[in-house]
This record gives C-alpha cells, structure tokens and sequence, in this order.
C-alpha cells in the first residue's frame, strides 16, 4: 500500500510539475501579444492591423512554446478571427454584414485543403492494401542486400513515397522492412547508422517534391491562390530539382561511411504479394486509381481539371470499392488537416485585416532586394523547423513571405518566395526533434543525437540557397 501511495504521489508530483510548466507558458504567450502592440512603435497601423498582429503573436508564440497542441492552436486562431474580425459590429464587420465572420472559415474548404485529403485517402489505400510494403520489398530485393546497394535504393523508395504519403508514414513502413536487417549489426555499426539517417533524410526531402507531400507545401500553395495559384506539376518543377540535389548531396556523404562495407544483409522480404485483408481485385484497381490520379494531377495544363477537383476521384471510388471504410476515414491525420486550415485563415486574417499592407509598407523602406529578403526568411524557415512543427512555422512565415512578393510590385511572382519558403521548412533534419522521422530512428537506439549533425547541417546550409534561386530561375 505504501508503495502504491509513494507511486501515486510521484505521478501527481509529475503532473503537478509539467500543468505548472504549461500555465507558466500559456500566460507568457498571453502577456506577450499586449507588449507587442502597446510597447512596440507601431504608427500607422490601423485597429484591425493590430488585432490580427496580436492574433499572430499569440499563435506563433503558442506554436513556438507548444504550451497547447498545435492543432488546438490552430482553431483558437478562427476563433479568435472570427469573434474579433468579422462578427457584425466587429472591427471589420459592420452592424448589417452578418457573414462578414465566414471568410475565416472558408479555407477549411479551400482547394488545397481537398487536394490534401485526397492524398491522405490515397496514402491510407495504399497502407491498407499494403501495396506501399510490396513495392518497397520487390524494389529492396534487388539490391541482393549489399549495402552500397541498399542504400541508394533504399533512400530512393523513401523519396519517391514521401512524395505522396505521410513522411512519417513512409519511415514507419520502410522500418519495418529494414528493422530484422539492422538488428543484427553491432550497434556502432556504421552501416546501421548510414542506412538509417538515409531513411530519415529521404524521407524528409520527399515531401518537397508535390503540394501533398507536406502540410507547409499545401500552406504555400492555398496563399498563392489569390495571383492565379499554382498547378500540381508547376509546383515539382519548383520543388524537385532542390530535393534531388540535396538527396543526392546526402546520399554522397552517407556512402562513404559504406566502403569496404559489402557483407550482404539479411533482408525480411515476406510477405511477397500484398497482404490478403483485401482482396486482389481490390488491389489492382486501388493502385490503377492511385496512378490515374497522379496522372491527372500532373497533366492538368492539357485536360484543364483542377488538381483538387482531381482529389475527388480517389476520395469517391475507394470509398466505393470499400478500400476506404469508416475506420479509415476516423484514422486519417484530422489534427493536420486543422493545422493546415488554421495556417490558410491566418493568412485571410492578415489579408483583410491591413496587416500585409501595414507590413509592405514597411518593408519597402528596406534596400534589401526580394531575393535577398527571401532567401533571409528561408533561412529563417529552416533554423526554426529544427525547433518546432514545421507546418508552425510555415504558418508564421509563409504570410510575411507572400507580404514580400508583393511588396516586390511584380518584378518577381509570388511564386519564386512563397514556394522556397515552405521547402525550406522541409530541410530541418539537424536534430533528432527537428521531424518525425528523425525521431523515429532516434528511437531505434542506434543514433545519437550528433550523428545528424553532418548530414543536417550541410542540407540547412545549402537547401535555402538552391530552394530560392532555383525558383528564381525558373521564374
């Protein structure tokens, strides 16, 4: 009974401890947006600039200390936008304009965030018939387990994933495949180490390639729909070529820890064919669909379909042929979904409210060229995704870097800063917190938290520079 009740009390003790820790960072963010607007000069600025500069205060300084959860953030943002701006008889809302709150609202029904689900539903069918796993094995089984082989397959299966499904996801899958392998290395075996932080590192870079691949991608384009928007194969054009240079800048560096290295690896590759919770049929046609739909996403210049018109064709048909069943759609990242909404009414928010106007303004009164700005907040973008979610931190950069281009009065399109500023938050690996995947394999217990550095610093140094003037050049 006594150990019971010293139990009992160590947990409440804990708890006590991190609610203290919680309501000390919940009050400093609630302090610091009132410093922010009644210490800090800020002539000029109209009521409704101030109101949603203090929203965005509160939001990046709760998404930053992660005293609430980050989804929890992004609803007390429309909230907020909602009650202060656009209620009738509010700052923005006039007495007689009783739908004025609903611009707010709207992006969770934003063509980015349909084209987001649609690639989510896609993901979760290709788990569910677990044609993901047997891609990935057949593809693994032809490197006849040397590890000079491995890893630049094992990289490239990764990549290609992470393109169109969870990153974490992907990592968590290729694990799997890779886990019996590894087990029996050493635990200092460089092999492990390099096939690893290959995996993390891919898995990672894959996401930049398409608007689905991360959330701060399907951010970037829902603030570009206001100048015309951005296509699916519009934005791989921007966004694969920096990938691939820093997959391959990656791959480069891990191999070499690999020479001499070419005792074959035991390779768990059963089960050989999908797995039998669906049927064959189902298979066949669920990756025929997933096929189609990328098919249709990347040629859309030619039949004139919207990509996230698209999105309706995997949500509709694997739903039909029971792919999809309830389950799936409760399973599915819903606290994401919300994150990505809230970021896309932020935006609105600093829109409409003359937040972006105010900030224009005063950017103008920089000499510092467009490039020049944007290649400091991809910079900025990539130092902060090391420290914190980095669909947050496309949340609170990706408004200023859309203030940019337009600040820039059309000698540069939204385009070339917007896109490298969400990629760049896709470069964060230099720490095992920095993404999902490197926790992941921070878990396995076979990397410490310095064997990121080489391969995370070298991606931070060089991926904002390529991300910007690579969409400059394509520009």
């Amino acid at each position: 009974m006594l150990d019971t009740r010293a139990e009992i009390a160590r947990v409440l003790e804990r708890f006590q401890f991190r609610s203290g820790r919680a309501f000390l960072k919940t009050l400093t963010c609630l302090v610091l947006p009132a410093l922010v607007i009644w210490v800090l000069p800020l002539s000029g600025m109209p009521d409704s600039a101030r109101i949603s500069l203090a929203i965005v205060t509160l939001a990046g300084s709760l998404w930053i200390s992660e005293a609430i959860p980050a989804f929890a953030v992004a609803l007390l943002v429309i909230g907020l936008q909602v009650m202060l701006l656009g209620m009738p008889g509010g700052v923005l809302a006039s007495a007689d304009d009783l739908r004025a709150w609903e611009i707010y609202v709207r992006p969770w029904a934003s063509p980015p965030m349909w084209l987001f689900f649609g690639g989510l539903i896609l993901a979760r069918a290709a788990q569910r018939t677990e044609i993901d796993r047997w891609i990935a094995q057949t593809a693994l089984r032809l490197t006849g387990g040397s590890p000079r082989r491995l890893l630049p397959a094992l990289m490239a299966i990764t990549f290609l994933f992470s393109m169109f499904m969870s990153n974490t996801a992907t990592c968590a899958m290729m694990l799997t495949v890779l886990g019996p392998a590894v087990a029996g290395l050493p635990k200092d075996s460089p092999v492990g180490k390099s096939l690893l932080l290959g995996l993390a590192f891919a898995a990672n870079l894959g996401g930049m390639g398409t608007i689905i691949g991360t959330p701060p991608n399907a951010i970037g384009a829902g603030f570009l729909d206001a100048s015309g928007g951005i296509s699916f194969l519009d934005w791989m054009a921007l966004g694969l070529p920096p990938a691939i240079l820093l997959f391959a800048v990656v791959w480069f560096l891990l191999s070499r820890s690999l020479r001499g290295q070419d005792s074959p690896l035991a390779i768990s590759l059963n089960p050989t064919s999908p797995a039998s919770s669906t049927t064959v049929w189902q298979r066949w046609l669920t990756l025929l669909i997933f096929c189609l739909t990328i098919g249709l996403w990347m040629t859309g210049s030619l039949h004139g379909t919207p990509t996230a018109v698209v999105s309706f064709i995997p949500i509709i048909s694997l739903t039909m042929i029971g792919v999809i069943r309830a389950e799936d759609i409760r399973a599915l990242n819903w606290d994401v979904l919300i994150l990505l909404a809230g970021g896309l009414s932020l935006g609105v928010g600093i829109e409409s409210s003359g937040l972006a106007t105010w900030m224009g303004e005063r950017i103008e009164t920089f000499s510092f060229p467009a490039w020049a700005m944007a290649l400091a907040l991809a910079y900025v973008a990539a130092f902060a995704s090391n420290l914190m979610s980095n669909t947050a931190a496309a949340n609170i950069l990706l408004p200023i870097g859309l203030v940019v281009a337009e600040t820039a009065g059309g000698a540069l399109p939204p385009a070339s800063i917007v896109v490298p500023v969400a990629l760049s938050c896709s470069i964060a690996m230099a720490l095992p917190i920095a993404t999902p995947p490197n926790a992941l394999i921070f878990a396995s217990g076979r990397i410490q938290a310095r064997d990121y550095l080489p391969g995370g610093l070298l991606t931070l140094l060089l991926g904002p520079p390529l991300a910007v003037f690579w969409c400059l050049l394509l520009g």
